[in-house]
């Protein structure tokens, strides 16, 4: 079911690590970024869209990780655009994206996945700004709404996930120092951000999930290791020891 967040832009959470798939109102009709995740939840996100009665002119890929490269036929055959550096990347590894996604999730159409196009200098149909950084995955970007008050964050700022460093590329700490400098100041045009995974948050708690992937990232930086509460969760122990790796091996 979507939850309208602000004017225009609605949001539907898989059970799938607390996906986000957000639907955005354009001028020519409906974008959907990172659509996702089993095939079930993309049939009923396909029916949420065609109870809104506007047509999809567009999709937006934040990064070229397996699970933000989906699509279904009953979006259209319409261009799926990212950045430049993430459609290359996507290209690249699209027989590994399509492996991840048979092997993770039930009902995907593979044939489909993965197939970007690059944004072009006008951002053609997609609406707002467009932050491209190199934090997490090559090519990463999200897209300011700041007429809306909203920034879709991709792999971003999440309470339920910490920082996730790309383990195939060096410098990744500074990397995500720098991106989190430039969500920061998109962020203050905005009073909801809508991360890949995870609640969105509204209001103080936009300040407080930039705050808290600014105290990890930094505690890397310093050597130490990071006290955060999204720790907690089990599952993120191998992720938090490969951060803690990269930052040892590049400190």
């Amino acid at each position: 079911m979507l939850d309208e967040v602000a004017d225009g832009v609605w949001v539907r959470q898989s059970d799938w690590v607390w996906s986000n798939a957000v639907v955005v109102r354009a001028d020519g009709g409906l974008v959907l970024v990172d659509p996702g995740i089993a095939g079930s939840d993309l049939a009923e996100l396909a029916d949420d869209v065609d109870r809104l009665g506007v047509p999809v002119v567009a999709g937006f890929c934040t990064h070229p990780h397996w699970d933000h490269l989906l699509w279904h036929p009953r979006f259209g055959d319409v261009p799926r655009y990212a950045t430049a550096a993430c459609a290359e990347v996507a290209a690249e590894a699209r027989e590994r994206a399509q492996a991840m996604a048979e092997q993770n999730a039930s009902g995907i159409p593979l044939d489909l996945v993965a197939l970007l196009t690059p944004l072009p200098a006008d951002g053609g149909p997609v609406p707002g700004e467009v932050v491209a950084h190199e934090a997490h995955a090559a090519g990463h970007a999200a897209l300011l709404l700041a007429d809306r008050g909203v920034l879709i964050a991709g792999d971003m700022l999440s309470d339920v996930l910490i920082p996730l460093l790309d383990a195939r590329r060096p410098g990744q700490v500074a990397a995500y120092a720098a991106a989190l400098d430039r969500l920061g100041k998109a962020a203050r045009h905005v009073d909801v951000v809508v991360p890949g995974h995870g609640a969105v948050a509204r209001g103080p708690e936009v300040a407080a999930r930039l705050a808290a992937d600014r105290a990890y990232v930094e505690a890397l930086r310093r050597g130490e290791d990071p006290v955060d509460a999204r720790l907690d969760q089990d599952w993120l122990s191998g992720p938090h020891r490969s951060n803690l790796e990269q930052a040892r091996r590049t400190s």
